[in-house]
């Protein structure tokens, strides 16, 4: 029997509600987020951070959710990483005092959560991560237990209806006109335009097309195999487990499934596997009981097409330094690449491409709630200088000036130094009394002494 799994979700609001904005030009809404982890388990405890007293209209949505919202009032000299660091300390904190919280979700698409991430699975807790496939790093994706892509969670939602406020067309009436005047005045005649459609509701009104089925089968083989060597029956739950081991990334909703089950009878449907059982309870083997494969598709790896990405930026590098929206970098792709599919590398969108190669350093991206996603040259377009020669040392400099002494200054050297203490003279040990010695007296072998003459009187 599994685990009931206990889930804390910690939502760093400012990072992902601006990726969210940027990338799908709508409101980050909590509350789909909160159902999708109440799949998975039984949420405990809900935080979000942020500086709530901007964000109005997001307290309501969190107050009806129940979410406990985290007030960060930022420093005068600014607050970058301040919600994250609280995040994390919460997080940490609830992982030694709260025994019963076994699964951490965190929503953000910050590369900085991956220390988190490391330490809570190091202390064996099950890490889920919300983020958009477009802003959330590629390394952070990998290295959590399962990574839920937030455009995975829109599918079933309609699109957001288009509302004019009373007021707006007259306004836009005035504005057209008053070009209209300004144009003829300058002597440019101008045909009247339909207003254009913003640039948000162009892209959701297109939605990215479900990636081939041929695709997954690397990894669906992969996992069968993994269940082989186990010497385990390869069914419906189990082999989805295996698969997130492999790829925390993947997402059944990424190739047009609502479910997983779903997903196996495409497969079935497609003739890639083969599938026994019935009443939910699934075997998935391989084609040909083992031995065969899907039929093989021609596919390219995300790193190959880099150097593509490389030789459009630097034939429009001027632009690319001072930002480009990711819409006019894909245009740029495809006159200079006809060729070019992020489908075939396994991406639904140019953005997700993107997202990948900023985790290569060739670009970096910000996402910006008026204007988009913006790209910038990455790290590797501005390698660091080499380090200046060091010329030798001429004579003259290598005698060292002796700084003037100048009377009442402070000076490094003293003007009259102390003379130096004597050394302490030693003293000798009185010497020891010395014995006479006995006189010997005249023998054969002696010479005899000579009497001492008496002096003249």
């Amino acid at each position: 029997m599994e685990e009931k799994l206990n889930i804390a979700v910690f939502v760093d609001y400012d990072n992902i509600e601006i990726g969210v904005k940027s990338t799908l030009q709508r409101d980050f809404d909590v509350s789909i987020t909160l159902d999708a982890f109440k799949e998975r388990g039984d949420i405990v405890a809900k935080f979000a951070y942020a500086n709530w007293s901007r964000q109005e209209p997001a307290t309501r949505r969190m107050a009806e959710n129940a979410v406990q919202m985290v007030q960060r009032i930022p420093s005068p000299r600014g607050d970058k990483n301040g919600a994250d660091i609280n995040l994390a300390l919460d997080a940490l904190e609830m992982a030694f005092t709260h025994e019963h919280v076994n699964a951490f979700a965190i929503v953000s698409g910050d590369s900085d959560f991956i220390p988190l991430v490391n330490k809570l699975k190091e202390y064996g807790k099950t890490v889920f991560v919300l983020g958009g496939k477009a802003f959330t790093s590629t390394i952070l994706q990998q290295n959590c237990h399962e990574f839920i892509s937030y455009e995975s969670l829109l599918s079933d939602v309609p699109e957001p209806v288009s509302v004019t406020l009373p007021g707006e067309h007259r306004d836009r009436d005035r504005d057209r006109d008053r070009d209209r005047d300004r144009d003829r005045r300058h002597g440019r005649d101008r045909e009247p335009r339909e207003p254009r459609e913003p640039r948000g509701e162009r892209q959701r009104a297109q939605r990215a097309a479900p990636l081939d089925l041929a695709q997954s089968m690397p990894l669906v083989e992969r996992a069968l195999q993994v269940l082989e060597r186990r010497a385990v029956q390869p069914q419906l739950g189990l082999l989805k487990s295996t698969m997130l081991q492999l790829d925390p990334a993947f997402s059944e909703k990424a190739y047009g499934a609502g479910s997983f089950s779903e997903f196996v009878e495409k497969l079935k449907k497609a003739d890639f596997v083969e599938v026994s059982g019935t009443g939910g309870r699934y075997i998935i083997e391989r084609k040909g009981g083992g031995g065969g494969h899907a039929p093989e598709r021609a596919t390219k790896k995300p790193e190959e097409s880099l150097p593509l990405l490389r030789d459009v930026l630097e034939v429009h590098r001027l632009e690319a330094e001072n930002g480009v929206h990711a819409e006019e970098l894909e245009q740029w792709m495809q006159e200079e690449h006809p060729t070019f599919a992020v489908a075939e590398l396994g991406f639904q969108e140019f953005a997700e491409f993107l997202n990948y190669a900023q985790d290569k350093l060739v670009v970096r991206i910000e996402p910006d709630e008026d204007r988009g996603l913006m790209v910038y040259l990455g790290a590797e377009f501005y390698p660091p200088a080499l380090p200046e020669p060091v010329a030798a040392p001429t004579p003259e400099e290598e005698e060292e000036e002796k700084q003037p002494i100048v009377p009442g200054q402070p000076s490094m050297f003293e003007p009259n130094p102390p003379p130096a203490p004597e050394p302490p003279v030693r003293k000798r040990a009185p010497r020891a009394p010395r014995t006479p010695r006995p006189r010997k007296s005249a023998g054969s072998g002696d010479r005899p002494r000579r009497p001492r003459k008496k002096p003249a009187e």
